[in-house]
């Protein structure tokens, strides 16, 4: 299979195209990226060559330039960037009814299951107050974690209405039923997810941690075979697992 890798000078675009080139099964059919000064990458899509699928680990500023590319190409697009607006966000939603999107905040299937699990958990105790701490390395852009709002989102399943509050600072007392979600950000940590649920009575922890970038190269070549020959539509982990 020929990918194009948006962000192909990034940390995570760079490890993907690693691994893609170790494995016979895939080749790099173009390296994007707008900041780029080495030779054989591109500053745009411009000049790209035919491909089977645009795999993203860009930044969410570019959201418009891939996705009409995509469509003007009818290819499929795996997007692995976080901290997308909501205009950004409805984009997306958009494209996917003329071309195959993969969407998610996470390419972990660990962090698949950890949404499951948190969802559950969160049914079983509906009264419980839950806290999500999230930790990365500190040159990450958005705070909280595209992951840590992927798990609010999985726990308002059980909990319709529950609103987020992001951080605390000052006179800031728990309201009934929201979600704190908290950013860390300190030396160079892959990715640390917490669930903390509590009742008055005992605390059930949730906890999913990244080793090595790998780990999301991985699964954004899993998530691109997937994708692949499906039909026009937003997809995501919980597709795939299932």
């Amino acid at each position: 299979m020929r990918a194009i890798v948006t962000g192909a000078c990034g940390r995570m675009g760079i490890v993907l195209r690693q691994m893609i080139e170790s494995n016979p099964d895939w080749s790099v059919a173009a390296a994007v990226d707008p900041f780029a000064t080495q030779e054989g990458i591109l500053n745009s899509f411009d000049g790209c060559p035919d491909a089977d699928i645009i795999i993203d680990f860009s930044n969410h500023a570019g959201t418009a330039a891939l996705l009409n590319f995509a469509q003007e190409r009818k290819l499929p697009v795996v997007i692995s960037t976080t901290g997308h607006t909501p205009e950004e966000l409805a984009m997306i939603a958009q494209a996917a009814k003329e071309i195959p999107i993969f969407h998610s905040g996470n390419m972990s299937v660990g962090v698949a299951l950890l949404c499951t699990l948190a969802k559950k958990t969160a049914a079983v105790f509906p009264t419980a107050d839950i806290e999500i701490v999230e930790t990365h390395h500190c040159h990450k852009l958005d705070a909280p974690s595209g992951t840590a709002l992927m798990l609010a989102d999985a726990i308002r399943e059980s909990r319709e209405d529950a609103p987020n509050q992001l951080g605390r600072a000052g006179h800031c007392p728990r309201k009934s039923g929201e979600i704190g979600i908290h950013a860390v950000r300190r030396g160079e940590i892959v990715g640390i997810h917490e669930v903390l649920i509590s009742t008055p009575t005992q605390t059930i922890t949730l906890r999913h941690e990244a080793h090595t970038r790998a780990l999301f190269a991985e699964g954004a070549l899993d998530a691109a075979k997937f994708l692949c020959g499906q039909a026009p539509g937003l997809y995501n982990m919980v597709s795939m697992i299932n």
